[in-house]
């Protein structure tokens, strides 16, 4: 019996450094721009909400915590698919949205895009994009019901660090 512990008390000290060496190439850190604590606010400049936004199981993982200024919640969980070699989105919120989303960096700027279910059980395409202005974040949430021919914005917001 003594034999085998010391090699599993290597084991379990090695572990959290394995697990963080996992994601530490460059790749995962493209989306770290929207790391942070912020005040959104509207395309016209007023409060709508906060978010924090950090790293998660051993900087694997961006998760994102949103409190709106009605009181509202959500979050979401991204990361680096390195086996597809692209970025993969989960959103969920209070108000019973989902939205999974897939892409990566395009023209300096994260694009993720994907298929959403409507209220009515309606299929549209969803597509977010966050590029960095200025030490702010620029998000921009649009949807599409005629298969990406035209794109209606339903979301756009400007994050800025909460000090």
């Amino acid at each position: 019996m003594r034999r085998f512990l010391l090699p599993l008390i290597l084991l379990a000290l090695l572990l959290p450094a394995v697990a963080q060496a996992a994601c530490a190439d460059l790749v995962y850190k493209q989306f770290d721009f929207w790391l942070g604590d912020w005040n959104v606010t509207d395309a016209a400049g007023k409060l709508i909400g906060r978010d924090n936004v950090a790293h998660a199981f051993g900087g694997c993982v961006v998760q994102e915590q949103w409190t709106s200024v009605d009181g509202g919640t959500g979050g979401s969980f991204t990361m680096y698919d390195v086996s597809r070699k692209l970025w993969h989105q989960t959103w969920v919120d209070s108000s019973g949205t989902l939205v999974v989303l897939e892409g990566g960096l395009k023209d300096g700027r994260m694009l993720l895009t994907g298929q959403q279910v409507d209220r009515d059980g309606k299929p549209k395409q969803t597509r977010m994009s966050w590029s960095q202005e200025d030490g702010k974040v620029r998000q921009i949430w649009e949807a599409s019901a005629d298969g990406g021919k035209t794109w209606k914005t339903i979301f756009e917001a400007v994050y800025s660090r909460a000090n």
